[in-house]
């Protein structure tokens, strides 16, 4: 596979004895899409489509190793010969597109699944406050030798299916294996524990079990962090030393991750973090080994993943969620075609929905298991009316013209994106922008006529779209409560994000959900230095907690910098009464009363307006309501929406 725009990045690596036709390898993301641990003709196809799309290596999402203990009810097992066959279907399918597959084998230990029956979870040693749903009880010798033959069990059924080799995980503080390594969770005093190469055994007796179980034309992959950046955890220095400890007992390839599951968002890194989240420790560990290295974290674009191989980082990029987000990332870039390959936000909403036993989703792919193939040419192309073109309104109009319909797509703004534009302004929501430009590209791609500028009636759509089909995405308005008029300066936090308010210093915010959150954090200070010039800035929620529905490492990127740039944070507190220069709030069955606020912002959700579906809708046109315009939610849910409607237009 050759790039111009790209050579290293699209230049073959040798790994063990297999040669790998580029330097994009998948790491595991979890899909969710097994039967009881068996592949599934969706797995197949999702992985396929990647193959497919360029990908020179696969490791796919958890495989356990005995039936026990269960880490995502939809994730893959290998505990005896009956899940073979379904691993050959994969296989075959991967390698029929050029592409090398290995699973990741894990045990999830003290980090199972609750399934009722379960018996009491393992783990390294009596420690389990970190993220144990209960004490876990730690494992006995015996326990270990039978394990560690699981392991190799496991691997010699996987080469029995074909797969190029295996990735064993011992990152993160996670599973089993991580845990034993991690001095967070290891205090045991016997030949497991103790020290570093103590806590090091057992991957090692794994590792040795599938060299000598799997031969040496067998890919053994190890999954590391670098550095779990946390107090009293692993330290790059640490993990050089078990680098080498890998590399002498057999490991062709390492996997270079960082951070824990305690610290959240170390090992995942959120939305608008930095690209190549890993990349010292990457290549600090590079130069202590002589087997390649793959660096992993939030490498989503192309032109990072070649600079950190240009720069030494590592031999191999892990691109996991850009590839998620667009199946044919590969092909895009190896062409040159970066405009075109659907852009990851970073949002990590496909972990979120995984974590409820949902199948994988995407915030910017609808069909993430098929990146649009299931849209196909509509059997009566007629004429589509779309108004409103944020992301809802933008992905309904390209849907329905690539099915054949004539898409006319209206919009009041001088500017597509809708409130798109502007959810990309607080900190770290960047990426909202390139979501845009696609959207934009895809749409005159596929020959919509975008008319701004253009703010329709009822009326205006029956005398000028006579006999269109109207999909009306014209989103959502903020909620704004009558008595909160009385203040001096009131506004909404769209208000404040589009630039059409300018705040005082001394600010209120109500409403501590994703949006004002976000609002108070790019209000704040960058730097809590209490400077003259900083705003004060005060949040109050009505709920016990902020942001209820970001997920994990997202929000603690947000909540933990707001707090760190001084935000005064109010949880189960409700405004009761607002008068031109005081807002008042009860909070524990006591009201206080802030003074000297100079501006009010109104965070308190949306609100959805169906009159103008109910004039189309009355005067006989027929009309699908999606977005914000049927029910307020998230980016996510209106392009979900957008895309199940005109797909069957």
């Amino acid at each position: 596979m050759h790039s111009d725009k790209y050579p290293l990045l699209f230049s073959p690596l040798k790994v063990g004895t297999t040669q790998i036709r580029n330097r994009v390898f998948m790491p595991p993301v979890s899909t969710n899409l097994a039967d009881h641990g068996y592949v599934t003709d969706a797995l197949v196809d999702h992985y396929a489509a990647r193959a497919a799309g360029g990908v020179g290596l696969i490791v796919t999402e958890v495989v356990t190793v005995e039936p026990t203990y269960v880490y995502l009810p939809g994730d893959m097992c290998m505990a005896d010969d009956s899940y073979i066959p379904g691993w050959e279907r994969l296989t075959a399918a991967v390698h029929e597109h050029g592409a090398k597959i290995m699973p990741q084998l894990f045990h999830p230990a003290y980090m199972a699944f609750p399934v009722p029956g379960t018996p009491r979870l393992i783990a390294p040693s009596f420690v389990g406050p970190y993220y144990a749903r209960e004490a876990p009880r730690p494992v006995t010798r015996e326990e270990l030798a039978v394990l560690t033959r699981q392991f190799g069990d496991a691997a010699e059924r996987m080469k029995r299916a074909g797969t190029d080799g295996v990735e064993i995980h011992a990152a993160h503080a996670h599973g089993l294996l991580g845990g034993f390594l991690s001095p967070l969770y290891n205090k045991r005093t016997d030949e497991y524990g103790g020290d570093i190469d103590g806590r090091l055994k057992l991957t090692l007796d794994v590792v040795r079990e599938v060299r000598e179980r799997c031969g040496e034309d067998f890919i053994i992959d190890v999954r590391i962090s670098g550095d779990e950046y946390s107090d009293g955890g692993l330290t790059v220095t640490d993990m050089c030393h078990v680098a080498r400890e890998l590399e002498r007992a057999g490991v062709d390839l390492l996997h270079v991750s960082g951070g824990t599951t305690i610290k959240r968002g170390s090992a995942i890194p959120a939305a608008g973090t930095r690209q190549g989240s890993h990349a010292e420790v990457a290549a600090k560990i590079r130069t202590c080994v002589n087997i390649p290295v793959a660096t992993v974290g939030r490498i989503n674009e192309p032109w990072i993943a070649e600079e950190l191989l240009a720069e030494g980082v590592a031999d191999a990029c892990m691109i996991g969620r850009a590839n998620l987000c667009d199946a044919e990332f590969c092909n895009k870039a190896a062409a040159g075609n970066t405009a075109d390959i659907r852009p990851c936000i970073g949002c990590l909403r496909c972990l979120t929905g995984i974590m409820f036993g949902k199948p994988i989703a995407c915030t910017v792919n609808p069909d993430v298991e098929h990146n649009d193939a299931a849209v196909e040419p509509a059997e009566a192309p007629h004429d589509v009316l779309v108004v409103g073109a944020g992301p809802a309104g933008m992905e309904a109009a390209f849907v329905a013209a690539r099915r054949g319909h004539h898409v006319v797509l209206a919009d009041a703004q001088d500017e597509l994106g809708g409130t798109m534009r502007i959810a990309a302004v607080p900190i770290a929501k960047q990426d909202l922008c390139r979501v845009i430009k696609f959207q934009a590209r895809r749409l005159e791609q596929a020959g919509v006529e975008v008319r701004l500028n253009t703010r329709l009636t009822a009326e205006d759509i029956a005398r000028d779209f006579a006999g269109y089909e109207v999909i009306l995405a014209a989103g959502a308005e903020p909620i704004v409560p009558g008595f909160v008029g009385a203040f001096k300066q009131v506004c909404t936090a769209d208000d404040i994000l589009a630039g059409r308010v300018h705040p005082g210093k001394n600010i209120v915010v109500v409403g501590g959900g994703s949006v004002g959150c976000e609002t108070a954090d790019y209000l704040a200070p960058l730097v809590g230095d209490l400077a003259r010039g900083n705003r004060d800035i005060t949040l109050v929620e009505m709920g016990p907690v902020l942001a209820p529905a970001e997920g994990a490492a997202g929000r603690a990127a947000l909540i933990t910098r707001m707090l760190s740039k001084g935000v005064h944070v109010l949880c189960d507190a409700k405004v009761t009464e607002v008068t031109e220069d005081t807002i008042a709030y009860e909070q524990a069955g006591e009201t206080h009363v802030i003074e000297g606020a100079d501006t009010l912002v109104l965070a308190l959700g949306y609100r959805s307006d169906p009159s103008f579906a109910n004039a189309l809708a009355e005067q006989g046109t027929t009309v699908h309501v999606i977005g914000d315009a049927e029910k307020p939610g998230n980016i996510k849910d209106a392009m979900a929406a957008a895309y199940e409607l005109a797909r069957g237009l």
